[in-house]
């Protein structure tokens, strides 16, 4: 099963007596697992017909006997198992017998975060007509989940503003989920969300302002990035993130360097890259104002800043070194 055909399934009102959601997205496991408790269960009907058991914590003969029990004034029940990977190995194989014959009136659910399939229990699990994996959203996939997020919101985000919250947000579903109904709600009643919305949403984020400092530090402008970091230091930001943010920009401008040495022309960059127009006149100008033998240099020295901060060294002292040494030329 895709998550298209369970939308479907959902919306004829035909559910499957068993569904296994499972993967490495744990937001996607937990959203369409909600989303079949919405449709099948009555929310006044909710202390009758819904139990909630979590793997590690439950027995087998609480799942059997939940859900072998006939739903209290409507036509289903729901049984949810969280955690269900946790499940002990006498649970996994009490339930099988349950699978081959499962309760037409009860909708099942497994949600579990990396079961192990060689299991026979989860293996059979697989079998079922509604079992349905989310695998992991890589960077490629983050924009189209982002679209679809507004639109479930009625809105639209052009593709400048969703690579630009992919970019600040990185690959946390939750968080990103949030910030496209914070902009949802921010724009009212006009029906698209543009790239300045989220900058003025998202300017206060600490997504932002590590933005922020890696855009001044590919500018090689030592004062606003000083004082960029500063200011993320007084608000209790942590150096591991602040260093990873800054690995994951560079990373990119790097890549931008590579390509421009191999003469290739901006709008080839962008497309092999993938980076959107709007954002691409900006990260090659960066990329020339650095050699790839800085570049090197500078993630050599993120990492020993990282190993640094990770052994107790003050995180001011190496984060500024950091800086500095980027902006000033320094970098051997």
């Amino acid at each position: 099963m895709t998550e298209q055909e369970l939308d479907k399934q959902l919306g004829t009102g035909v559910f499957a007596p068993v569904y296994f959601l499972y993967g490495e997205e744990p937001f996607l496991v937990e959203r369409a697992a909600n989303r079949i408790m919405e449709r099948v269960v009555d929310p006044a009907m909710k202390d009758f017909n819904l139990n909630i058991y979590y793997g590690s914590d439950c027995k087998g003969t609480e799942i059997l006997d939940t859900s072998q029990t006939l739903p209290m004034f409507a036509e289903r029940r729901v049984v949810l198992v969280r955690r269900a990977e946790g499940l002990p190995a006498a649970t996994q194989e009490g339930l099988l017998p349950y699978l081959a014959n499962p309760c037409p009136e009860t909708c099942l659910i497994f949600a579990a975060g990396k079961p192990d399939l060689r299991r026979k229990f989860f293996a059979e699990l697989k079998k079922q007509p509604g079992s349905l994996e989310f695998k992991k959203l890589y960077e490629n996939k983050l924009s189209p989940f982002i679209s679809s997020e507004a639109a479930r919101h009625g809105k639209r985000i052009d593709s400048a503003g969703a690579e630009l919250l992919a970019f600040l947000v990185g690959n946390n579903l939750q968080a990103l989920s949030s910030q496209v109904e914070k902009a949802a709600i921010f724009v009212g009643s006009r029906p698209a969300v543009t790239v300045d919305d989220l900058r003025t949403i998202v300017s206060q984020s600490k997504e932002f302002s590590a933005f922020e400092l890696a855009r001044f530090m590919g500018e090689k402008n030592l004062a606003k990035a000083l004082a960029t970091l500063e200011s993320m230091l007084m608000n209790g930001e942590e150096a591991p993130m602040i260093l990873g943010a800054l690995a994951s920009h560079f990373r990119r401008i790097w890549r931008i360097r590579e390509l421009l040495d191999q003469k290739l022309p901006a709008a080839e960059i962008g497309k092999q890259l993938k980076i959107h127009q709007f954002f691409l006149s900006d990260q090659v100008t960066q990329a020339k104002k650095y050699t790839t033998l800085e570049l090197e240099a500078l993630f050599e020295r993120l990492y020993r800043g990282d190993l640094a901060v990770k052994t107790g060294s003050a995180s001011a002292t190496v984060l500024q070194g950091v800086v500095y040494d980027a902006c000033s030329g320094t970098l051997r």
